[in-house]
């Protein structure tokens, strides 16, 4: 996201904490000092303890709506300040914030609404009347960003970033002296603006064509911001006009370094190596392309001919076909493929000589591609690589998201958030994105300050009550892997124990349970399968035994081969998932309310693909526990993968809430 707009500070003037009752008062106190330090998903989970406490107050819906906006959850941030509105509808510093929401949202009619009932009582505040102006000049109301800006400068001369802001208007408006006024002006104030260097060297490209001042002004704007993909980007198209192609080439590489998924830097990159033929690697720009973007046509028709030119008529005559079919009036599509059939032999190719040449004649070959596909046609940053492509269409969000699972920068990461990992701007972070896993039943848990302690299960709270077991039992998806030797064999000699009570006793349920849970923790998944049926042979009622059975079934199945060219192994994968869904099947039917059983299924489901199936578990797992974060985010994960972002964002959002720290990083990711 583009963050033009000015940040509000952490501390406002227009809120003070009321005396009640001494224990919100200082969860409130300690969630808000959180927020001071950038513990933001700290603090989150602290104002919850106070709006559970106390729903009527505005102010931890304020605080929260500010720390879920550092996180970068826009939405989430503009339902809570508005919560805060409602419930005390004086708080200016609610007013400001929810428009710097809004602002970021897009929804600037608004943002200027709550602006002006902010200014009401703070009529010279630099950043709400900058933020005020921005909104009035995306809203092409022109007149009144003038006189916001005016109001601004004589207010706040020294503010270098309202005179770019002004300068940005009038170049919208086509007064390039008076942009460059301002942008000298600015640039005179804070010799480090990067703003300003942009703005500059885009007058310098789009004005007046000259690329040696432009170039001086990205260098100058890199080396102030030497991490943002985009520069190195506007800078590649800069060196490409001077005929640096080998700066260009690399700084298309750098940029990639940076933003991986980056369309303009691959597709440019694949144009200039088609320039000086590197055609094989230009293959493989565009087919990158084509998994980020599959309908952008003008990427599939260089990659035909690349193919042609390599030789390669099979793929080349994919490509054109499938042009053809989306653009059946592109002439030189057909002439494309008239030549790529007579290259192969084909008798058939002269009907697409006759096409092509009866379609140029009409003209028709300046619609479509035809001034678009030229390989010297490098993009700007500004400019569209495919102006009709809808990045919120299901296609378009699903693709993203799997791209997302598969791109270098989807790093392999401890997910067992400590409390270093959950501290400042987590969404930041490079973290793995997969699916929360299953719960399961164990003897040891990894408490962090969000989750100090297990899950709760009636089932597994019955069997500690009993004092059956040699240890007590937890729920956790989070399990703590032992490394201690002593804890290892305190095990090792807990299953001696049960082979010596078995062989003395008359076998009971419980008892192999028992030594399942062990050999489950030292990893002996076979012989903990063979003591969990030998539990259900004795209770068939014993509803941990089948979800325990369920959990050690599935580390069985990740075990085995995979390879498709083994039928047998395929076959024997996919009846091990049918028999985990049947034991949660009759965890389900035992223990209709426990919605940890849904979530596994539901795990298992969106695992092997089935998302339909998989979204309607963690449905019902919500109905049963509404503050279920692990479900919200398989939610949202599920939906993107069935491409609704909107569906899948608002899970996020709430999955963030309750304390689930991978959601904010994939929610930024999805909606940048």
């Amino acid at each position: 996201m583009n963050r033009h707009i000015i940040t509000l500070l952490l501390f406002f003037t227009g809120i003070t904490v009321t005396k009640a009752q001494i224990n919100t008062d200082q969860v409130m106190q300690i969630g808000r000092n959180a927020l001071y330090f950038e513990d933001y998903v700290v603090s989150i989970q602290y104002f919850n303890q106070v709006i559970a406490a106390k729903p009527y107050l505005a102010q931890p819906y304020f605080f929260r709506a500010l720390a879920k906006f550092n996180l970068d959850d826009l939405k989430g941030a503009e339902q809570d300040v508005s919560m805060a509105i409602e419930r005390n509808p004086f708080i200016t510093d609610a007013y400001e914030l929810r428009g710097v929401v809004r602002q970021n949202l897009g929804m600037d009619s608004l943002a200027i609404a709550d602006y002006a009932h902010a200014l009401t009582l703070l009529p010279e505040n630099k950043g709400i009347l900058y933020n005020m102006a921005l909104a009035q000049e995306s809203t092409k109301d022109y007149d009144n960003a003038e006189k916001s800006f005016g109001q601004l400068l004589n207010a706040h001369p020294g503010f270098d970033g309202g005179y770019l802001g002004r300068a940005k208007m009038r170049l919208e408006k086509a007064d390039t002296t008076g942009a460059m006024e301002d942008i000298e002006k600015a640039l005179s104030i804070n010799k480090n603006s990067v703003n300003g260097y942009l703005m500059r060297a885009d007058i310098a490209i789009h004005r007046n064509e000259d690329y040696a001042q432009a170039l001086t002004d990205m260098d100058e704007a890199i080396r102030l911001q030497p991490r943002v993909g985009g520069y190195y980007i506007n800078r590649a198209f800069i060196r490409y006009r001077l005929d640096d192609y080998i700066g260009a080439m690399n700084d298309y590489d750098y940029a990639l370094l940076l933003e991986p998924t980056n369309f303009v830097a691959v597709y440019n990159r694949a144009l200039l190596r088609m320039e000086v033929h590197d055609y094989n690697r230009a293959i493989d720009d565009l087919s990158q392309v084509l998994a980020l973007r599959p309908h952008e046509y003008r990427a599939l028709f260089n990659r035909a001919m690349l193919y042609r030119e390599i030789g390669d008529f099979r793929h080349a005559l994919d490509d054109i076909n499938r042009v053809i079919d989306e653009i059946p009036n592109f002439a030189l599509a057909y002439y494309l493929r008239y030549d790529v059939k007579k290259s192969m032999g084909m008798k058939a190719s002269q009907a697409d000589l006759d096409k092509s040449i009866a379609l140029a004649k009409r003209q028709k070959a300046k619609e479509g591609l035809q001034n678009l596909i030229d390989p010297s046609r490098i993009l700007d940053r500004a400019s569209s690589a495919e102006e009709t492509f809808d990045p919120n269409s299901e296609d378009a969000v699903a693709r993203q998201f799997s791209t997302l699972l598969t791109i270098s920068d989807n790093a392999t990461v401890d997910r067992e958030f400590n409390n270093k990992n959950i501290r400042g701007k987590i969404q930041d972070q490079s973290v793995t994105i997969e699916l929360e896993p299953m719960f399961t039943i164990t003897y040891y848990t990894s408490p962090t300050e969000l989750k100090p302690t297990g899950d709760y299960l009636k089932e597994v709270d019955e069997l500690n009550r009993t004092h059956a077991l040699r240890y007590l039992l937890q729920v956790t998806n989070r399990e703590h892997s032992l490394t201690d030797p002593e804890e290892i064999n305190r095990h090792f000699q807990s299953i001696e124990y049960y082979n010596s009570y078995l062989s003395t006793h008359n076998p009971r349920a419980i008892d192999y349970f028992g030594r399942a849970m062990d050999q489950i923790t030292v990893r002996n998944f076979q012989s903990a399968m063979t003591d969990l049926n030998r539990a259900i042979e004795a209770a068939p009622d014993f509803t941990a035994a089948y979800l325990m059975r369920a959990n050690v079934r599935n580390r069985i199945a990740k075990g085995l081969p995979t390879s498709t060219d083994n039928q047998k192994a395929a076959t024997s994968i996919r009846s091990e998932v049918q028999e985990i869904l049947n034991d949660l099947d009759t965890v389900i039917r035992l223990s209709p309310n426990m919605a940890v059983a849904h979530f596994n299924k539901g795990v298992i489901l969106a695992e092997t693909g089935n998302f339909t199936a998989a979204l309607d578990e963690f449905n019902q797992a919500l109905e049963i526990k509404p503050d279920f974060g692990e479900a919200y985010y398989n939610r949202g994960y599920t939906y993107f993968q069935l491409g609704n972002r909107t569906a899948g964002s608002a899970d996020l959002s709430k999955a963030g809430e309750l304390g689930i720290v991978p959601s904010y990083n994939l929610l930024k990711r999805m909606n940048r």
